[in-house]
């Protein structure tokens, strides 16, 4: 049995995540703004408040979970900014915005691998996951969507720096694309469902080794640039 601990676990890939693991017998820290939502699922779930973005809360569930080993993390919670929107197109770019998603995908990933790191050293399996895009990718970049592209970008370098100075203590860290997936976020035309992409996400988590520290893949294990 594993534990793991999830952010934006209250729906999307986030609750999907949450559901597998719990269904796999592994015990789930299931963070969200909305815990309420899962008190109806079944298995060894613990539902934790936690806002992203609120980094002395981050630091309270941090303590809260003193001595705890957490095998798996996977920092979830993300936004892509409102569909339709031109808040992210060239001339009508929007500041507000901007500074939204990059709290949202950028600085809180970071606060909770800073918070956490020693939870999942003390781990078994020790494994830090960066739920991020293949947007963020500066080497198959096709334009658009400057926000939250350039979000992922700095998660994916963030990620990278991380599995230098916590590889040594044995820690795992992977930025994993979950491929184009029919979320919210995604909307309804993209190619994958959710129950196609988490489950994948999950084997592939399963299956990472020190040797995968510091990589950038999707879904089922493929390499992607960066």
């Amino acid at each position: 049995m594993s534990t793991v601990l999830i952010t934006g676990a209250s729906r999307g890939l986030g609750l999907e995540f949450t559901k597998l693991y719990a269904a796999r017998g592994d015990r789930v820290l299931a963070c969200a703004r909305t815990p309420d939502a899962l008190a109806r699922l079944e298995g060894d779930i613990h539902p934790h408040w936690l806002e992203v973005t609120d980094y002395e809360a981050v630091k309270a569930l941090a303590r809260k979970l003193d001595g705890e080993a957490i095998d798996i993390l996977i920092c979830n919670a993300g936004i892509g900014g409102e569909r339709g929107s031109n808040a992210q197109d060239l001339g009508t770019l929007d500041p507000v915005l901007w500074r939204q998603i990059f709290e949202v995908n950028t600085l809180a990933p970071l606060m909770m691998a800073e918070a956490f790191a020693g939870h999942v050293a003390r781990s078994r399996e020790r494994k830090l996951i960066a739920i991020t895009s293949i947007l963020g990718s500066l080497a198959s970049n096709n334009g658009g969507r400057y926000f939250y592209r350039a979000s992922k970008t700095a998660l994916n370098m963030e990620w990278s720096c991380l599995a230098h100075e916590l590889g040594p203590r044995g820690i795992i860290c992977v930025a994993l694309h979950p491929g184009w997936v029919q979320t919210d976020m995604g909307g309804p035309a993209a190619p994958l469902s959710i129950d196609q992409s988490v489950p994948a996400m999950v084997r592939t988590i399963a299956g990472f080794k020190p040797s995968d520290n510091g990589r950038f893949i999707q879904y089922d294990g493929g390499e992607l640039p960066w």
